[in-house]
C-alpha cells in the first residue's frame, strides 16, 4: 500500500501535490459505509437488495444513534437489517417496512423524524439551546461592558503612590 501510495504521489502535479496528495490520503484511510453490510445478509434479488439497502439508510442504529443501520456494525443494527429484508421478502412496501419497525421501536429509530406534535422537542431543542447560548453570551457580554471598576479607597491611593514614589 506504501508503495503503491509513493508512486501516485510522484506522479501529482507539483503545483497541487499537496491538496492533492492529502485528498489521496484521505479517500484511501476513509473506511467504505458497506462494510456493515454482511454477504449473508444480502437478498439474492438485487432490486429487493437495493430497496434493503435505502431503508436501511433511513433507520437509526439504537446502539449508535448517529449512524444508519446500514453504516452500523452494532448487534441490534443487524438484527434491524435483516428484519428490514425479511418484511421485503414477505412483499411489503418500503412504508410498510418503516411502519412495522416505527410501530415497534417508535419515532426515534428514523433518522429523519416527521414533524408532528410528539417530535416538536426532538426538531427544536437545537435552536433552543443555540438561542440559550446566545442570549448567555449576550449577558455576560452586557454584564461586563456596564461594570464599574472598584475605586481605591484614600488610604489605598496614598499606599500606591508612596510605592510609586519608591522605584
Amino acid at each position: 500500500m506504501i508503495q503503491a501510495f509513493s508512486k501516485v504521489s510522484r506522479t501529482i502535479d507539483s503545483r497541487t501535490g499537496w491538496l492533492s496528495a492529502a485528498a489521496l490520503a484521505l479517500t484511501l484511510a476513509a473506511p467504505p459505509s458497506a462494510l456493515a453490510v454482511q454477504p449473508a445478509e444480502m437478498l439474492a434479488d438485487p432490486a429487493q437488495e437495493a430497496r434493503a439497502r435505502e431503508i436501511s439508510k433511513e433507520l437509526r442504529c439504537m446502539v449508535c444513534q448517529n449512524q444508519s443501520i446500514d453504516d452500523s456494525d452494532a448487534g441490534l443494527a443487524k438484527d434491524l437489517r435483516i428484519l428490514v429484508r425479511e418484511r421485503i421478502t414477505a412483499g411489503d412496501s418500503d412504508q410498510d417496512v418503516l411502519q412495522f419497525i416505527t410501530s415497534r421501536y417508535g419515532d426515534f429509530v428514523l433518522l429523519r423524524p416527521p414533524w408532528e406534535t410528539s417530535t416538536l422537542l426532538l426538531w427544536l431543542s437545537p435552536a433552543a439551546i443555540l438561542l440559550a447560548g446566545g442570549i448567555g453570551i449576550a449577558m455576560a457580554t452586557r454584564r461586563r461592558r456596564t461594570a464599574t471598576p472598584a475605586r481605591l479607597s484614600a488610604d489605598e491611593e496614598k499606599r500606591v503612590a508612596k510605592l510609586m514614589r519608591e522605584e
